[in-house]
């Protein structure tokens, strides 16, 4: 762990990370399966990092590979035809898009990660990192669309923008991490994610947070084809 990192810090972090796995789990049809392989996977990431094995960056190729390539297998298997169209059967999307609510004490979690300078300032809201925004508005999304004050459309549109947010500080991440591809953060580069509990936001909350938006839109976009068919006809 962070030394001198306050406690509620990662207690945030922490509380943040089992809220989106939760409500993954249950915007998903309560699957076991699963929500038990996300849950072993955090686990073997957690022991990793906290026995400082991300920590060593000089290695060549880069430890944490053993992240990203991973979490981008899990999304693209997830896509593929099997997997895709039982989330989509079982998919509830007013659940799924409180489910980012979990961005906005990752946000706060961030800003205080970069006053210990363990990330860059271009990290945070006060940089590049407009994915609060997205946080913020999840919960009144979510209401509105359970009250049916909006329509497919305007909820495709909210995941698709929300979507271009976390795949840009996503980006951002990346290259300001101690990486051989590193770009921006050199004089405070990226690294809390080497430590735990924060390797959780690469290896578990943005891979939830990816994946729920490419379903959640997949399905929408499913809908309002069979509703124009419908109507066509």
């Amino acid at each position: 762990m962070i030394e001198n990192l306050p406690n509620w810090i990662n207690l945030t972090f922490i509380l943040a990370v089992i809220f989106c796995i939760g409500l993954f789990h249950y915007s998903n049809g309560k699957s076991k399966k699963l929500t038990l392989l996300i849950i072993l996977w955090s686990l073997l990431q957690s022991i990793l990092a906290f026995k400082g094995f991300y920590q060593n960056t000089s290695l060549i190729p880069p430890r944490f590979l053993l992240v990203l390539i991973p979490a981008s297998i899990f999304i693209i298997y997830g896509l593929t035809n099997k997997p895709r169209n039982w989330i989509l059967k079982n998919r509830r999307t007013e659940l799924s898009t409180f489910l980012h609510t979990a961005r906005i004490p990752i946000e706060i979690v961030l800003f205080y990660l970069f006053s210990h300078k363990m990330i860059p300032e271009l990290m945070t809201f006060e940089g590049r990192n407009f994915d609060v925004l997205a946080g913020i508005t999840a919960p009144i999304i979510g209401v509105i669309w359970m009250k049916k004050f909006i329509g497919r459309k305007t909820l495709i549109i909210w995941n698709i923008l929300a979507l271009c947010l976390v795949l840009f500080i996503l980006l951002n991440g990346i290259l300001s991490s101690e990486l051989p591809i590193q770009m921006f953060g050199f004089e405070q580069p990226n690294k809390a994610i080497n430590y735990f509990p924060f390797i959780l936001l690469p290896a578990t909350v943005v891979p939830i947070v990816i994946y729920t938006h490419i379903t959640d839109i997949i399905k929408l976009l499913n809908k309002e084809k069979t509703a124009y068919n419908n109507g066509y006809n």
